[in-house]
């Protein structure tokens, strides 16, 4: 049955989202399934879903009319956080054969007893208190850089998410399995390892099965900075109040780890702070921007921000686009507010139009723009190194430098998953830095 069959994938949401798909990815083909392009013709399609933002939902039927349109006879399977939180919806929508929950997407080779399509979706949901175990992903093969996955839940109550619904309470891999798996990597020759999970910070939670810390971030980041064979290792979204400052001195002087951090602020006004649950007030945040620059002064950071909160007035908006334009930081991650359902947040006074949530997003992504550009400009005139990534774009190769600074040239596939020195020389029409080598190579 197994025998030539096969399985393509499509994954929406985060880098954590990744990590897991190629996971199951590699169980297919241990399994006998050769593993395509989504935008190929396969017998079988896995959406790994994803439901931070209305968007995310909205797509997944699009996602699965295009897999139709390639095969009507596929075997279409749903997994990830949406199929967690709304099973039966998902199983609902035309051409869907198979939902399944938050434990059972590790196991889904084992619910296919045969690629016949159902007239209705079978949905294989646990309660997400029974997502109490740990299982390890890292992704291999699909970018030029890997993502692992070191730590899954939250037990954080921020009043807008439904993390913790979705993924269960916050556990973490053992310490030894991170460091093997980072080894993994490395063999296969991938030369940037960036660490993930949904609160990362929180790392050696549940690593045992307890909820006691058996290791903590800080331990974490100086064993996985011995491992042998990895250049780089890149720390994603990381909460501020988890962010500590002897982690950031650590990664100042660090060989592999490099200058730049993803930090969720998501409101500049301490108004909303509190209104969202958040574990922090903004002087915090202040204090972790000014902690890396005084440490790093070319560090890249990057900042989570919401819009259209609950009760987020104008002045309260302008107070956090304010604070956003003085910060010392290099981009910005904008959310619009979608209320989601069984969060305390739907329940609030003060609903914000949805006109007005846009004209703020707007806003911001220019402001984003404008910081990126700024940063950018400081880092004209460096030497830095720079990872080629493997697509070819309009007849260009774009790269980043360890600090995030995105980069192209002319085309070259010898490039591919290489590092090199180079020296910014200037920004093109696009907003992306060009620079010269500083090693024999030429772009021949």
């Amino acid at each position: 049955m197994i025998a030539d069959k096969k399985v393509a994938f499509y994954t929406l949401g985060c880098k954590l989202n990744f990590s897991e798909t190629s996971t199951i990815a590699r169980n297919f083909v241990s399994e006998g399934f050769k593993r395509v392009d989504f935008e190929q013709e396969a017998d079988v399609y896995v959406i790994n879903t994803c439901s931070v933002t209305d968007n995310a939902d909205k797509r997944f039927k699009t996602i699965v009319k295009n897999a139709l349109k390639k095969n009507e006879d596929a075997f279409l399977i749903a997994v990830g956080c949406y199929a967690q939180l709304k099973p039966e919806e998902l199983a609902a929508v035309d051409g869907v054969d198979l939902v399944l929950g938050a434990t059972e997407k590790f196991n889904v080779t084992s619910y296919i007893n045969d690629l016949t399509k159902n007239n209705v979706g079978e949905v294989h949901s646990c309660e997400i208190s029974d997502a109490d175990f740990y299982v390890g992903s890292y992704s291999i093969g699909d970018r030029t850089r890997a993502f692992l996955k070191v730590q899954d839940g939250c037990d954080y109550k921020c009043t807008y998410c439904t993390i913790p619904l979705a993924r269960g309470i916050s556990r973490s891999d053992t310490l030894q399995n991170v460091l093997d798996n980072a080894k993994e990597i490395s063999s296969k020759g991938i030369k940037e390892i960036v660490l993930t999970g949904v609160n990362i910070g929180d790392y050696g939670k549940g690593e045992f099965g307890n909820k006691k810390h058996e290791h903590t971030f800080l331990e974490l980041v100086k064993e996985l900075d011995k491992v042998d064979g990895i250049h780089r290792l890149r720390i994603s979204s990381i909460e501020p109040n988890l962010l500590k400052d002897e982690t950031i001195d650590f990664v100042s002087k660090s060989t592999s780890f490099v200058p730049h951090f993803h930090i969720p602020l998501q409101s500049g006004s301490d108004e909303l702070l509190k209104k969202m649950k958040r574990r922090y007030l903004k002087q915090t945040y202040t204090n972790r921007v000014s902690k890396i620059k005084e440490v790093m002064p070319n560090a890249c950071i990057g900042v989570d921000v919401i819009v259209g909160f609950p009760g987020e007035t104008d002045e309260l908006f302008l107070e956090t686009y304010n604070y956003l334009n003085e910060l010392d930081i290099s981009y910005l991650h904008v959310f619009t507010y979608s209320e989601r359902p069984n969060t305390e947040a739907v329940t609030m006074k003060g609903v914000i139009p949805k006109k007005t949530r846009a004209k703020r997003s707007k806003m911001l992504r220019g402001l984003s723009a404008k910081k990126r550009r700024s940063f950018y400009e400081t880092q004209l005139g460096n030497n830095l190194t720079v990872l080629f990534e493997s697509e070819n774009k309009e007849g260009y190769i774009h790269g980043f430098t360890e600090n995030y600074v995105k980069v192209k040239t002319p085309w070259n596939p010898s490039l591919v998953n290489t590092l090199h020195p180079i020296k910014l020389t200037e920004i093109d029409e696009d907003g992306i830095v060009r620079f010269n080598f500083l090693n024999s190579y030429t772009n021949a």
